[in-house]
């Protein structure tokens, strides 16, 4: 396998991250909903929890708007910002594509090739998803940089014209971060980037095979197109139900703006769950969701399709 199933994986994933890019930038607007943008003068030193428990009378809080839909937000991306819009980030997702998902795609099958049983060909569930969680981690810590800029980009366009951060490229991105709040800000957020890739990629990688397997071992179908969409279909739900309340704290802390001589909004990924909890009920957690799956299940898809297909063209190789 070697280096080969680090290509196979790659291609397959920059193409499923690409095609699937839209909804993925609505899923991070629709997880920051609820979430104070920006403080008022007056309280500019407030968390936004705290500030949220006061009236917003008191502190002159603007009303915080309702919150929309998967094809509401798309449509309003559309009309304010053209359907480029749409494809915010795309750059990020590039290189996040490369260093995550080629890494965890490698070493997942790396792994799988050294756990399984020689004689019987067969791997546990339970080796599965220790693959996963290994492969899933290692890659998350390698992307973390690409993955805190696509974050960054994609959610710039809900914040007021003059506190966008206007990146022109994942690279303009990464450099600006670097000089204005030093390199340790593109690990913002890193451990909860490794929980998540570890669920993401332990639940989609796995169930994917166990899926798979399953389907082939029942003879409900042929090894083909439609046991591959099946079974990654099934993954993708598995993983997106897995992963969708890590994901939200990490867009969150993510995105976050901490400004110079103000605590920041958030202490770290406990505190960040918590206030949104508190601020805003625990099913805050799963924000999102619908997009997620949407984006999740077509994304999975896209992503074993093709590197069936790819494992094809490389099979003599």
């Amino acid at each position: 396998m070697g280096f080969k199933g680090f290509a196979e994986g790659g291609i397959a994933s920059i193409v499923a991250g690409c095609s699937t890019h839209p909804l993925d930038l609505i899923k991070v607007r629709m997880q920051l909903q609820g979430e104070s943008s920006a403080a008022p003068v007056q309280t500019a030193s407030l968390r936004p929890a705290l500030a949220f428990q006061t009236t917003a009378a008191a502190h002159n809080f603007p009303t915080p708007p309702p919150r929309v839909g998967p094809v509401s937000v798309g449509l309003r991306i559309i009309q304010q910002d053209g359907a480029g819009a749409l494809f915010s980030g795309i750059s990020a997702t590039v290189l996040r594509q490369t260093l995550y998902s080629t890494t965890r795609m490698g070493l997942y099958e790396v792994l799988k090739t050294k756990w399984t049983d020689p004689e019987t060909k067969t791997m546990p569930l339970t080796s599965k998803i220790g693959a996963g969680l290994v492969a899933g981690g290692i890659g998350a810590a390698v992307g973390n940089p690409a993955d805190v800029a696509m974050v960054r980009m994609q959610a710039d366009g809900r914040l007021p014209a003059s506190q966008r951060r206007n990146y022109k490229s994942v690279v303009d991105a990464i450099t600006q971060m670097s000089r204005s709040e030093g390199i340790a800000s593109l690990w913002r957020g890193s451990s909860l980037t490794v929980n998540r890739a570890m669920l993401v990629t332990a639940s989609q990688l796995a169930s994917y095979d166990q899926f798979k397997e399953l389907i082939l071992e029942k003879r409900l179908m042929n090894d083909g197109l439609g046991t591959h969409v099946t079974a990654s279909f099934a993954a993708g739900f598995v993983a997106s139900v897995a992963s969708n309340p890590v994901d939200v704290i990490k867009t969150r802390v993510m995105n976050m703006r901490v400004e110079e001589g103000a605590a920041p909004p958030y202490k770290g990924a406990v505190d960040c769950a918590m206030k949104t909890i508190r601020a805003e009920g625990p099913m805050a957690l799963y924000k999102g969701f619908i997009p997620t799956i949407s984006r999740q299940g077509p994304f999975t898809v896209v992503l074993f399709v093709t590197l069936e297909q790819v494992r094809k063209l490389f099979k003599d190789l």
